[in-house]
């Protein structure tokens, strides 16, 4: 079994990385392959609403310039996704959103292809907004018929320099409860 993380952070192994890898330890432990992809420095255009994606049906974006096709392959490959975005004006970084809208409709498109995956959101945070960012990361889940496991509170963490989210133990605790459960339902469904 196989876990993919999309960062969708502008700082490459900031506070967002740290508290997808805390949910990557109990993965791990169980014996699931984990995958980081960083989304920092990488090009990922919103979505042209050309509707090709329903014509091609070939579990692609139509625009091939970018890196969501790289993505969505990775996200096909995988049992479980998470994406994980520090908050940005109350919601998730523009690459994480562009993200979300194509891989999403690509998805739609290919008759619901991440249908019962597993899926998690991860948010970092230095004071609020995190809860809408962590909402638009779970519709994406929901509305592609994945299914999303739970955690002792809501999936975030609080942090404002590089690395200070460590420092939050209860976010950490959510973390590790997050990756226990993924376990336990990846085994349960795949198993």
């Amino acid at each position: 079994m196989k876990a993919v993380a999309f960062n969708g952070s502008a700082r490459k192994d900031g506070n967002t990385a740290v508290l997808i890898k805390t949910v990557f330890e109990e993965l791990e432990k169980e014996g699931i392959e984990t995958e980081l992809v960083q989304l920092a420095g990488r090009k990922i255009r919103g979505c042209t609403a050309c509707f090709k994606c329903f014509t091609n049906k070939d579990q692609r974006c139509s625009v091939k310039e970018d890196y969501a096709n790289e993505c969505i392959e990775k996200m096909l490959a995988a049992d479980a996704v998470i994406l994980g975005s520090p908050t940005y004006f109350a919601d998730v970084t523009a690459e994480l959103k562009a993200l979300i809208d194509r891989a999403g409709l690509v998805a739609i498109a290919n008759d619901s292809m991440l249908r019962r995956k597993v899926g998690a959101a991860v948010v970092a945070v230095r004071r609020g907004g995190a809860v809408h960012a962590f909402d638009t990361i779970n519709h994406f889940f929901l509305i592609n018929q994945m299914i999303v496991p739970g955690s002792i509170y809501w999936n975030m963490g609080v942090g404002l320099e590089k690395g200070e989210v460590a420092k939050d133990e209860e976010g950490l605790r959510t973390m590790k409860v997050l990756g226990e459960n993924m376990a336990w339902l990846l085994k349960a469904i795949r198993g």
